[in-house]
């Protein structure tokens, strides 16, 4: 898995990054521009999802209907995404059409059109999906609970609140894209078959006279908020009242940030509790005491902050008991895990970086994030070793120096648990 990070920062400060992987006839690239949730006014919920969509109905010279033809023309498969920190516009290609991909990419962020008209129909598409969450109640807890557990404005859900999204003007959203469109922040990455100096040249022709716009009031008053925000309380549980025949329980508890030295310990041990259906909550929540229909945890970590986060499916007569056991694992996990869970765990979180590793686009998101969050990217081979590197003692005294403590807990049913 030896790899080579190609790196390039143009002049205006945006950063390019590249992978070469000779055994693939695809490319795959992304722009991370700094606008996400929480790098927002407050008010605005939802407004880089409307953004996502806003941007690709017309650019440059070509209209909402001969855009889309043209991308679709060159056989790219597009998605984007919103995190806390970004706006993410990633595409999928043939190698040999990145040339043109990208010159419809830098309309579609420095010259998009921002019509009123169009600016509608994408603002009912993204409250037509905040609305989409009532029958999808998993989605719904997760949001719930990340938005409880990390400090504002960290939690914001990125897929918008109804209220804030109905309250969006044109002008207002076209305002946001001005501000924060800032190549001195934007991540650009590229992975897959690519020249690496063509690529840098043609990007210093498209983008090398984008400019940072000014440091605004909104700025200095998102500042502000930030800072007012880290004296709230944080809600510990919440309940949305649902008379179903189903219990959504969404939990989150401290860990490490990615940054942190313990990072891979945390990540092995989170696979020990849920890697499969050998893990911990799988067994001992739902197969031996058929508590549950549904039951899994993960590692999610921002910059600034990570927890563990844990999703349980069940029934009101079994939502007690499930929680209690749920909550009963993380706390016995320290005292009780073995060499063969870790051995495992470290075999399951391999896999998994083998398979990402063969993906174009897994890539190019995971050195974008990478550089983001660490200021550099990290090569396979060291993310293995690394994983290869945790053993029992390293995972036993990263959990009882991190013990599971508090829990953020939000539940959709009948009604409340006790916690």
């Amino acid at each position: 898995m030896t790899e080579r990070i190609d790196k390039h920062i143009l002049k205006n400060g945006m950063v390019i990054l590249g992978e070469r992987m000779e055994y693939v006839q695809s490319v795959s690239f992304c722009f991370m521009l700094p606008a996400g949730s929480a790098k927002l006014p407050e008010g605005v919920c939802g407004a880089a999802n409307i953004i996502t969509d806003w941007i690709f109905r017309g650019a440059g010279a070509k209209s909402s209907r001969e855009l889309g033809d043209a991308l679709d023309g060159l056989g790219l498969h597009r998605s984007s995404s919103v995190s806390s920190s970004h706006i993410s516009l990633q595409a999928t290609l043939e190698a040999t059409n990145l040339a043109q991909a990208l010159g419809l990419y830098a309309d579609i962020i420095i010259r998009p059109h921002l019509k009123e008209d169009e600016f509608e129909l994408a603002k009912g598409l993204a409250i037509d999906e905040v609305k989409s969450l009532d029958d999808d109640p998993r989605a719904k807890v997760m949001l719930k609970v990340r938005e409880n557990f990390f400090p504002p404005p960290l939690g914001r859900p990125t897929i918008g609140k109804i209220d804030e999204l109905q309250a969006l003007t044109p002008e207002k959203t076209a305002g946001i894209v001005k501000d924060k469109f800032n190549p001195s922040q934007t991540i650009f990455t590229v992975a897959g078959k690519y020249d690496f100096t063509a690529v840098c040249k043609q990007m210093e022709d498209l983008f090398g006279d984008w400019q940072s716009p000014s440091r605004s009031q909104q700025d200095k008053n998102l500042e502000k908020q930030k800072a007012s925000n880290k004296q709230q309380e944080l809600k510990k549980y919440t309940h949305i009242s649902d008379e179903t025949a189903q219990v959504h329980i969404g939990l989150m508890t401290e860990t490490v940030k990615p940054t942190d030295e313990d990072y891979y310990n945390a990540q092995v041990a989170v696979s020990v509790l849920s890697g499969g259906p050998a893990a911990r909550l799988f067994t001992q929540v739902r197969e031996k005491r058929g508590l549950c229909y549904a039951i899994g945890a993960q590692y999610y970590g921002l910059k600034e902050a990570a927890g563990i986060m844990c999703y349980a499916g069940t029934t009101p007569q079994y939502a007690q008991e499930t929680l209690d056991i749920i909550i009963q694992e993380f706390h016995r996990l320290a005292n009780t895990i073995t060499q063969e869970e870790i051995a495992r765990a470290k075999v399951g979180l391999k896999s998994s970086l083998i398979l990402r590793s063969e993906s174009s686009s897994s890539r190019a998101t995971a050195i974008g994030s990478d550089y983001y969050i660490l200021r550099r990217v990290r090569a396979l081979d060291e993310i293995k070793s690394k994983i290869e590197a945790c053993d029992l003692d390293s995972v036993r005294r990263f959990l009882r120096n991190n013990m599971f403590k508090d829990f953020t807990i939000v539940t959709i049913g009948p009604k409340k648990l006790k916690t």
